[in-house]
């Protein structure tokens, strides 16, 4: 007991709620590998994470190997100094030997933590508050994914307190904002602009080339394409080969159009990591992109080419699936895919999977509700289960883009039936609820009226109205 509340009080991934469930380990595991090979001086954080997704495989004498390169790397990069995040190191060191039921040697690292803090003032002793492990949690939490992204973004917030113009620091701080910005855009919440800590990450370390990646890709969200441009060719110049610069390169010419140089450049990233689901997954909105422009070109574009584009791109996103079981959007951009080439089967299998994913967020779910509506509404022809999915998506009462979209494919819709002569009560009874769900109910009140006016012994409808009056 002695030992284990030594161990609570450490500063180490074993301390900082980092759960596997909310990952796909094997996925993480590989992308960790990859920076380790392709971004050197972030070794020490790396080489700690491994570690940790090592133990959670239940593979802890390769978690400790992993501790053994961090130290390495630690005496690599500051022969002279003492690295404080060695002490993560340790604390990660003394949790891996406490589940292996060696408690000497996890009560040895305990000791050397606790030795190292006695340098430390007092006030920084009780639960080791330095910036550089602030900072290590930071980054520890950014890879475990979007529920993290606010303690990612405190942590380095807390770093920035003591060192502001701490380049790493300010890279791990424009790193978070800019997928925070993307995250509660998907989700219609207030954003918190990154332009300004990624131009200052920038200004602090003009070679950071994946913070300069990032940054034309916020330039080019904010229609400053040529600006933005500007940054993504300077990060080609200062580092063409490494796949971090290729990938974002690769997405601001597809999203710039340029379907042809964003292949070029994501073909030569897939000539080094080939198994990437990133890399993958761009190269097959590559060409489904390739797809929508020969169909935009042409009234009657040539079948064969047609196939081809739609092959490429399942033959590509099926990879990226394949290497990260948990990536959503991936498999609704599988799925309408194989709609498009009419196989039905493998969409809905397809569809079915995604919403099988065990991490999925509630606007995950919103987006899954409207993509599949659209499926069984375009696809299979079927606009009574179209109408029931766009209903379960609207039902999920938080904003997002997902939700505003199943409102306003069902809004359309029951306008379109109600246009063409509709005298059923029914679609009058769903559009009010509809226009209820969405917060609109004078318009609500209009058509339960209608409804009744068709159906006048209907109690759901007479009581939705009086309700209605009732909170207006």
């Amino acid at each position: 007991n002695s030992l284990k509340r030594s161990l609570l009080k450490l500063e180490c991934h074993f301390t900082w709620t980092l759960l596997k469930q909310d990952v796909d380990l094997n996925h993480l595991e590989e992308t960790t590998e990859d920076q380790v090979e392709f971004l050197t001086e972030s070794n020490i954080t790396n080489y700690n994470l491994l570690s940790y997704i090592c133990h959670l495989k239940d593979s802890n004498e390769e978690a400790l190997r992993n501790l053994q390169n961090a130290e390495e790397a630690a005496q690599k990069n500051n022969p002279d100094e003492f690295d404080w995040r060695i002490l993560v190191t340790w604390g990660n060191y003394a949790w891996i030997y406490y589940h292996m039921k060696r408690y000497r040697e996890a009560q040895a690292y305990i000791s050397k933590v606790e030795n190292s803090c006695k340098k430390l003032p007092s006030a920084a002793q009780g639960k080791i508050l330095l910036p550089e492990i602030c900072a290590e949690q930071g980054w520890a939490l950014l890879k475990f994914g979007g529920k993290y992204y606010d303690r990612a973004k405190a942590c380095f917030e807390t770093a920035l307190k003591s060192e502001p113009d701490n380049p790493r620091f300010n890279a791990g701080y424009a790193i978070v904002m800019y997928r925070q910005e993307d995250f509660s855009r998907r989700r219609c919440e207030d954003v918190s602009p990154s332009l300004q800590p990624l131009k200052r990450a920038v200004e602090l370390n003009p070679n950071n080339t994946f913070i300069l990646v990032l940054l034309g890709l916020k330039l080019q969200d904010l229609k400053k394409v040529q600006e933005g441009e500007e940054y993504i060719e300077k990060a080609l110049q200062l580092n063409p080969d490494l796949p971090y610069v290729q990938r974002y390169a690769a997405k601001f010419y597809r999203r710039k159009g340029e379907l042809d140089k964003a292949l070029e450049i994501l073909k030569k990233g897939l000539a080094v990591i080939p198994k990437s689901s990133f890399l993958h997954h761009q190269v097959g909105l590559c060409y489904r992109g390739k797809l929508l422009q020969l169909k935009k070109a042409t009234k009657y574009p040539p079948r064969e080419q047609v196939e081809e584009f739609i092959r490429l791109a399942i033959f590509h996103i099926k990879i990226a699936i394949e290497q990260k079981t948990v990536f959503f959007s991936a498999h609704m951009d599988l799925a309408n895919m194989y709609a498009e080439g009419k196989r039905y089967r493998e969409a809905e299998e397809t569809f079915q999977k995604a919403f099988s994913i065990n991490i999925l967020s509630y606007d995950d779910k919103q987006a899954y509700y409207y993509h599949y509506g659209n499926f069984q509404r375009f696809h299979m022809k079927s606009e009574c289960e179209a109408i029931r999915c766009y209903l379960e998506g609207l039902k999920i009462e938080k904003e997002s883009y997902g939700r505003n979209m199943c409102a306003k494919s069902l809004i359309k819709l029951f306008k379109e039936r109600i246009e063409r002569g509709s005298e059923d009560a029914t679609d009058y009874g769903t559009l009010g609820l509809v226009h209820h769900l969405n917060g609109e109910k004078d318009k609500a009140i209009e058509c339960y009226k209608e409804a009744l006016a068709l159906c006048p012994d209907n109690e759901d409808y007479l009581s939705a109205l009086c309700e209605l009056r009732l909170s207006i």
